[in-house]
């Protein structure tokens, strides 16, 4: 094994100071960097040093990224592939790990936040409501490459979870038709375009309102949806953990 592994890091989902500290690290001592520049802030890849070679990656085939990441770590150079929101999330991560491990080459795998995360902390809202909501879905619509049938949405729906929907704006009006079988039609949905980033775009919306909304702002990627009672929730439904009447092991309750 060489000296250093590739580090696999998460840029978050735009904003340059909502990198972790680990990540901004990795990028202001890297020798190459390899990057999202379609879906990541320019401003991140900025922070690289300016002798730090720049590899753009959004004309490229996973092998061109791959053969590209191996010839600089096997010469012995810093690599730092960059992707937006977290690696684990829609990012090809495990081809390139398998890749990178035939190659006989270490991989250090850098998370980062993800896009439903912002939209929480845009909205000042929780997802995971006491006796409304427990549970948060991370999926996608099944689109041009599809999803396992034991994952389709309508199954997911069912739970009536807070359900947080990627890469699926080009397939809405199907996307909102399923939904509405299984969640009553007022159910808040909020709708994120960029989160993070200087021209984001946030609203709350209707379910039955959802296609429209997104037809009428012309989104088609970069577009997080989250739908959830808990963006309904009364300030009432609280968490026993800090009631007075909920004892638990350091403190006695009521």
């Amino acid at each position: 094994m060489l000296s250093h592994p590739v580090w696999i890091v998460g840029a978050g989902p735009g904003a340059p100071d909502l990198l972790t500290l680990r990540a901004a690290r990795l990028i202001e001592q890297a020798e190459v960097l390899v990057w999202t520049d379609s879906l990541v802030n320019p401003q991140i890849a900025a922070l690289a040093p300016a002798a730090c070679e720049r590899i753009r990656t959004s004309t490229l085939t996973l092998e061109e990224v791959m053969d590209l990441v191996i010839a600089r770590a096997r010469a012995g150079r810093r690599v730092v592939r960059l992707h937006d929101g977290d690696p684990c999330l829609y990012g090809a991560l495990a081809e390139q790990v398998c890749r990178l491990a035939d190659a006989e080459l270490a991989v250090e795998v850098v998370p980062g936040l993800s896009a439903y995360q912002a939209a929480a902390a845009a909205l000042n809202q929780e997802f995971t409501i006491p006796g409304v909501v427990q549970t948060i879905v991370l999926s996608r619509a099944g689109g041009r490459t599809g999803v396992p049938e034991r994952e389709a949405l309508g199954r997911l729906a069912a739970l009536q979870a807070s359900l947080c929907l990627y890469l699926s704006a080009r397939h809405i009006e199907e996307v909102q038709a399923e939904l509405l079988q299984h969640y009553p039609r007022d159910t808040p949905v909020a709708i994120g375009y960029r989160l993070s980033w200087p021209d984001q775009w946030l609203a709350v919306v209707p379910l039955d309102q959802m296609a429209a909304t997104s037809r009428e702002r012309g989104l088609i990627r970069t577009t997080l949806y989250v739908v959830s009672p808990a963006l309904a929730a009364s300030a009432d439904q609280r968490s026993k953990l800090y009631s007075a009447s909920h004892s638990h092991l350091f403190r006695g309750g009521a």
